[in-house]
């Protein structure tokens, strides 16, 4: 079964001005989107990972090359994630499917030399259903300036046989973010920063 591709859909967008303050610096996020076919729509199919194996590289390429291109190379990229939009003839789990692996993802966390794993969603919708991709620092998952949510939605997409696969990334963190970091409030409460959950 050979992945098919409906089309390619980017999104970006600028943050100059951000709760009535001038940013210092713009805040770009943007993403690339794959409207695919999915492959197990309208069955109950019990082992996915042959088109996982399959599919998940084709798309992990595809994609980083293109978001690294959008954000004009990929050491421009400081935060990332991944999203799934699978349509209403599909599970759940065929959304989650093509984004949680690594034969889609590495692609993404190795162009851009990550540390972090990539955060996601995975949501089961509509034509022009909700696409929120939320994201992290690449390298430091308790820098929370880099806690953001990119949103946006593709009018005829997923149709109910699809599946929309996303790579999301941002130039920086939040514009005046001023909320501390995850390690200041494991100090305050005396638990250790290597052991957070004192396991």
């Amino acid at each position: 079964m050979s992945l098919e591709i409906r089309k390619i859909v980017s999104f970006e967008e600028e943050t100059f001005i951000e709760g009535f303050k001038e940013a210092e610096k713009p805040l770009r996020m943007f993403a690339v989107a794959a409207v695919v076919k999915n492959p197990w729509a309208g069955q109950y199919v019990e082992d996915l990972r042959p088109v996982v194996r399959d599919y998940g590289p084709q798309l992990g390429e595809l994609l980083t090359n293109k978001i690294c291109e959008l954000a004009g190379g990929a050491e421009n990229i400081e935060a990332f994630g991944k999203a799934a939009v699978v349509g209403l003839n599909g599970e759940i789990e065929h959304a989650s499917a093509l984004i949680h692996t690594l034969h889609f993802g590495n692609f993404y966390r190795e162009a851009v030399e990550a540390k972090s794993f990539l955060s996601f969603t995975n949501t089961r919708g509509p034509a022009n259903a909700p696409i929120s991709v939320p994201m992290m620092d690449k390298n430091d998952g308790g820098r929370r300036s880099h806690y953001l949510t990119l949103q946006f939605n593709i009018n005829d997409a997923p149709c109910a046989d699809e599946i929309v696969v996303v790579l999301g990334g941002s130039s920086g963190g939040r514009p005046h973010h001023r909320i501390g970091d995850r390690y200041q409030e494991l100090k305050e409460l005396g638990h250790d920063i290597e052991n957070p959950a004192a396991v």
